[in-house]
């Protein structure tokens, strides 16, 4: 595949915007490929893939650079040291002093790990996130956990199990020339070689599946809601997790989706309309003491809370957060954390079960938050994740709080606990 003079232009220029970081990664580009709409199928994968792989290993290109850095050196960097590209790859067009640092770029030395260079920056982490981690992390599992993040994430699906059975999807897909294969945890998760485009597929269209992280599809099994159930999704989204809720009740009971932006469930409405599904009820909350939601209190099931969160278990997606996320940000989203439990648990019948998620490998997020609000509300207990999991037949080895990592599990990084309302 020759790599044009073009194609370099335009990733260097998207580039120049998303790390301004006044947005997400993923708002930026679709903003730019609006503004320039000329450009084809090929030319946007090459910059949405060069953005993103310069986001992931932001820190080791910019020492390769040296001083003088900008965002078409940082391409060139990133072809050159992380895809391998060869010169004769380049195609014409490119100025000769391109070439020259390209070549030289090739046979740079990084220099070696706590003598020219610090840890936080061989692992592409910026300084607070590093420290962080290695507070309960030894430095050869953040090493493991870093690269792990640093790559790109594989493209799952989640099989509609009420509209085909997951070895019919992977038959059907595989009819159509897509590689894929079951996934490792989820009875429902189906993992694709490869990214193909899908949003016109049949299959896709007609609600036979959805995209989702097989480390996601696993919260919907830790709530296990059942067939004519209340149930509530507390931060619902875009409603990927209440898809899945609404499937597993086999489309009976009532199915809650909560959230405070208008805009995210709006996304769910189409969604529901392909799914088949009609026991969701999306509402629109003012926050979490909502009056829509204190009028529930103590009448739901199954609640599962999926927090805002910093997000940083999912940095193989969304390898920008890495440097928009914040200690600061941090300790205001543990405080909107705590809260929201405290107040989804209001909803939750005596007998009731109540999990909280988040898509962080932070303990301040995770254990910490359940670990303080089990103190305050003696009538939750503790149930163990890996015995949940294993009467559905889903063997993870995790013990009593789901624990995720693309390093140990291929998937995004996870947390849940799941608590029992005894009283």
């Amino acid at each position: 595949m020759t790599i044009t003079a073009a194609q370099i232009n335009s990733a260097s220029q998207a580039l120049r915007s998303v790390l301004r970081f006044d947005y997400p990664a993923d708002s930026v580009l679709s903003r730019y490929f609006r503004d320039f709409r000329e450009l084809g199928a090929r030319d946007r994968a090459f910059v949405a893939e060069a953005v993103y792989g310069v986001l992931r290993r932001k820190r080791t290109l910019e020492r390769l650079c040296g001083e003088d850095v900008s965002t078409r050196k940082l391409v060139l960097a990133w072809l050159a040291r992380v895809e391998g590209v060869t010169l004769r790859q380049l195609g014409e067009g490119l100025h000769g002093r391109d070439t020259d640092f390209f070549t030289e770029v090739k046979g740079r030395e990084l220099g070696k790990v706590g003598e020219d260079i610090g840890f936080a920056e061989a692992t592409d982490l910026p300084e607070w996130l590093a420290e962080r981690l290695l507070a309960f992390r030894s430095p050869e599992e953040v090493v493991a956990l870093a690269q792990s993040l640093n790559r790109p994430a594989p493209l799952d699906l989640r099989v509609n199990p009420a509209k085909l059975d997951r070895d019919a999807l992977v038959d059907k897909l595989r009819a159509d020339g897509v590689a894929c294969a079951p996934g490792r945890y989820s009875p429902l998760a189906v993992r694709l070689e490869g990214k193909p485009a899908l949003q016109k597929h049949p299959l896709f269209l007609d609600g036979s599946f959805e995209v989702q992280d097989e480390g996601s599809q696993l919260l919907g099994f830790l709530v296990q809601p059942k067939r004519g159930e209340m149930v509530v999704d507390f931060c619902a989204g875009a409603g990927g997790k209440t898809l899945l809720l609404g499937a597993l009740m086999r489309n009976s009971g009532r199915l809650y989706a909560f959230d405070v932006s208008d805009k995210r469930l709006s996304k769910l409405k189409p969604r529901m309309a392909r799914s088949g599904l009609s026991n969701i009820h999306p509402v629109v909350i003012a926050s979490e003491n909502d009056p829509r939601v204190k009028r529930l209190a103590g009448k739901i099931d199954r609640v599962l809370v999926d927090a805002p969160c910093s997000g940083l278990g999912t940095l193989r997606r969304n390898p920008d957060l890495k440097w928009r996320q914040s200690p600061e940000a941090l300790a205001e989203l543990t405080a909107k954390q705590a809260a929201i439990l405290a107040s989804a648990a209001r909803l939750v019948k005596v007998g009731g079960r109540l999990v909280y998620a988040t898509c962080s490998l932070l303990p301040e997020e995770n254990e910490a938050i359940v670990a303080a609000f089990l103190a305050a509300n003696p009538a939750f207990e503790p149930l163990n994740a890996e015995d949940v999991l294993a009467k559905q037949g889903i063997v993870v080895a995790c013990g009593e709080q789901l624990r995720l990592t693309p390093a140990a599990h291929d998937t995004d990084g996870f947390f849940a606990a799941v608590l029992e309302r005894k009283s």
